[in-house]
């Protein structure tokens, strides 16, 4: 079992200073708007993935007015403990400590305290472009595979500078053939790694969106999700070959699994074109179980369940078949907000489950 047991915060968002001591597995947070309910699951997020949920860079993090912040976290994890430090320095350095050692790589974090965080304007997942659903699965992954995500920031880094080249050539009609050659052999190897562990993760990811979303829906609705890229029908080497005019005339790589897509369907039809506000995000809190699923699967133990706002989100059946899920069948640790604390409350004594509600 992974449970977070403590949570202090310094200067982070609206919290100047301020602690918080779980008591019991099922805890909600309930406040108006502007309260602070979803930047306290943002201050979980964080220390288990190393960043933020939503902020793009780190200081936007920070309370107004102050260069840095600090969140403190005390974890108990199959009978062992652990303190998780996130640290953003006056000077904008970042610092993340687990029991008083400081890594030297981020990354060496990511899957030790697996999370998933469902927010409402995550139904970009669904509506959104193939980058929201690549970003998604990318970071799955990478709490199951380390490898996933030494292979993904390679291949990012390679892939930058072949389109930095790409627009060099096209610019100065200055051909460098061999620079290509080199940058195209350097890009197979992690690309090849990406699109086999995508591979293999999405065959048993996908029926597991699919059981889940027929359990919120309560019915099958003939949903259809498939994995496409242009690495299934060719050889990465050959396709980067094949496109380079095409490539140095746009200024950018064309092929590769920075084009993959999960494509998803109702019926023949693509589904953010036809589906229902109710489809749309039944289908997303599906793809967020599954993604639960899997963790627990792999880890031995269920993650850390983070559910912002969702009361706004579903009709009262929907809502019940979701909770009764994350809160009665799932034995993990659930954090949920809502603005009303009295609806909040009575979800939660429907459950005949303990908990604790916090009042923001």
């Amino acid at each position: 079992m992974l449970r977070l047991d403590t949570i202090t915060l310094i200067r982070f968002k609206n919290y100047l200073e301020r602690q918080f001591v779980f008591t019991d597995r099922i805890v909600g947070f309930c406040g108006p708007n502007g309260a602070g309910k979803t930047n306290l699951l943002d201050a979980i997020y964080y220390l288990c993935l190393t960043k933020s949920y939503f902020a793009r860079t780190d200081i936007s993090s920070s309370s107004f007015g102050f260069p840095g912040f600090r969140i403190e976290g005390h974890f108990s994890r199959q009978h062992e403990k652990f303190t998780t430090v996130c640290i953003l320095r006056e000077n904008g350095k970042k610092e993340f400590i687990l029991n008083q050692e400081t890594y030297s790589k981020f990354s060496q974090h990511i899957g030790k305290f697996p999370v998933v965080f469902v927010a409402p304007d995550d139904v970009q997942l669904v509506t959104g472009g193939s980058e929201e659903r690549r970003k998604f699965i990318d970071t799955i992954i990478s709490q199951l595979d380390p490898q996933y995500l030494h292979h993904l920031i390679q291949y990012s880094r390679i892939l930058l500078q072949r389109n930095g080249l790409l627009k060099q050539m096209s610019e100065t009609g200055m051909m460098d053939e061999a620079l290509l050659e080199v940058l195209d052999e350097q890009l197979v190897a992690p690309g090849e790694y990406i699109f086999e562990q995508r591979k293999s993760f999405l065959d048993t990811y996908i029926h597991e969106v699919l059981s889940k979303y027929e359990m919120i829906a309560g019915k099958e609705e003939g949903l259809n999700l498939s994995y496409q890229s242009p690495l299934q029908q060719h050889d990465f080497l050959g396709l980067l070959k094949s496109a380079r005019q095409r490539d140095i005339a746009t200024q950018r790589t064309t092929s590769g699994i920075h084009k993959d897509e999960l494509d998803i369907r109702l019926g023949d039809l693509p589904l953010k074109n036809i589906a229902s506000q109710g489809q749309r995000k039944s289908l997303l809190f599906a793809m967020k179980l599954a993604e639960f699923s899997v963790l627990q699967r792999f880890k031995g133990f269920p993650p850390i369940l983070l559910l912002d706002d969702v009361f706004e989100k579903l009709d009262e059946s929907r809502m019940h078949n979701l909770l009764q899920w994350a809160c009665v069948e799932n034995k993990g640790q659930v954090f949920l907000t809502d603005t009303h604390c009295s609806r909040l409350k009575d979800a939660l004594l429907k459950l005949d489950l303990p908990f604790q509600v916090e009042n923001l």
